[in-house]
């Protein structure tokens, strides 16, 4: 499955549209998830942002071995992208850590 966070864009043809972190983090959990597609500002930060499914990711590599999908970011915040992008280094360093250990 391929899973698209985003508040506004249109979904691509192929893509399983998400609203907030807490859908796009069960689906995952679920382990059903082959990509996901971030955007960062989803219009109500109370409820969460695109890089909370980046921290959710990382903590379940770090802590429980999970194996993370392939990862876009589609945010047009430049700063918040760099950070996403920080954050799936981040993951990829853990899972390369993992397959040396």
């Amino acid at each position: 499955m391929k899973v698209y966070l985003d508040d506004e864009r249109s979904t691509p043809e192929g893509w399983t549209r998400v609203y907030w972190p807490d859908e796009a983090v069960a689906i995952l959990a679920a382990g059903e998830v082959a990509e996901i597609s971030l955007d960062h500002d989803l219009g109500d930060d109370e409820r969460g942002i695109g890089y909370d499914v980046i921290l959710w990711i990382e903590e379940a590599v770090a802590l429980r071995g999970f194996s993370p999908p392939i990862i876009f970011v589609h945010s047009a915040n430049s700063s918040a992208r760099e950070k996403m992008e920080a954050g799936i280094a981040a993951i990829r360093r853990l899972v390369i850590e993992r397959k040396v250990s």
